[in-house]
C-alpha cells in the first residue's frame, strides 16, 4: 500500500497571517473631531500624504499589530500541531505496512480513518485561512474608516481643495484607498500632520477608555 500523502494548504494561511500582519490597524468614527496640527500647504492647495509612512508610525496600528500577531502565532501553532499529528500517525502506519505488521482488513481500516483525519485537517486549516481573510479584510475596512474620519475633519479647518493618498502599489491598488495618486512637490506633503494628529487623536480616546 502506498504512503498516504499530506496535502495541506498550510503555507497558503502562513502567507496571509504574514501579509495580513504589515497593513493593520483600526479606527472609528468617534474621531470625527481631530486634533489640528499645521502642514505647510495653503488653503486651497491640492495636497497628499504617504500611506505607507501613516501605517507605519500611527501608534493605533502598532497596538493592532501586536495584538494581531499573538492570535495569528496561536492559529499557526495549532494548525502545525494538527499537521504534525497527522504525519506521525501517517508515517506509523506506513512503518507497520512496510514491517507487515498489519492485515489487509486492518490496514483498509486503519487507511479510511486516516483519510478521514487529513481531511479533517484540511477542512480545520481552510477554515482557519478564511477566518484571517475575513479578519483582514475588516481591519483594512477600519483603516480606511480611521484615516477618512479624520482627514474629513481635519480639512474642516485647513481647507485643502484635495487631499490625496500615496505609497505602495498593494496598498492604494484597492486595497484600502482605490486610486493611486502621484507624488508632488514637498511643501504639499501633510504625511508629519497628519500622523501627528492622528496618534494625538488615538492617545486621547484611548485615555477615555482606560
Amino acid at each position: 500500500m502506498k504512503k498516504l500523502p499530506l496535502i495541506l494548504s498550510i503555507v497558503a494561511l502562513a502567507g496571509v497571517i504574514a501579509l495580513a500582519i504589515v497593513d493593520l490597524t483600526k479606527g472609528s468614527k468617534k474621531q470625527a473631531d481631530p486634533v489640528q496640527t499645521e502642514a505647510d500647504a495653503q488653503k486651497g492647495a491640492i495636497v497628499y500624504f504617504n500611506l505607507d509612512r501613516v501605517l507605519a508610525e500611527y501608534d493605533m496600528a502598532n497596538d493592532l499589530r501586536s495584538v494581531f500577531e499573538t492570535k495569528a502565532n496561536s492559529i499557526n501553532q495549532e494548525v502545525q500541531r494538527r499537521v504534525n499529528k497527522f504525519q506521525k500517525d501517517a508515517n506509523a502506519f506506513q512503518d507497520k505496512i512496510n514491517k507487515g505488521l498489519l492485515t489487509q482488513s486492518t490496514a483498509q481500516l486503519q487507511g479510511q480513518k486516516l483519510q478521514e483525519q487529513q481531511a479533517s485537517v484540511e477542512n480545520y486549516a481552510n477554515q482557519k485561512q478564511q477566518e484571517i481573510m475575513e479578519e483582514q479584510q475588516v481591519m483594512l475596512n477600519q483603516i480606511y474608516d480611521a484615516v477618512k474620519t479624520f482627514i474629513d475633519g481635519y480639512n474642516e479647518t485647513q481647507g485643502y481643495a484635495m487631499i490625496v493618498a500615496t505609497g505602495s502599489s498593494a496598498i492604494i491598488s484597492g486595497d484600502i484607498f482605490p486610486n493611486p495618486i502621484v507624488t508632488g512637490a514637498a511643501e504639499l506633503d501633510i504625511t508629519d500632520a497628519l500622523i501627528e494628529g492622528l496618534n494625538a487623536a488615538y492617545v486621547k480616546e484611548k485615555g477615555k477608555t482606560e
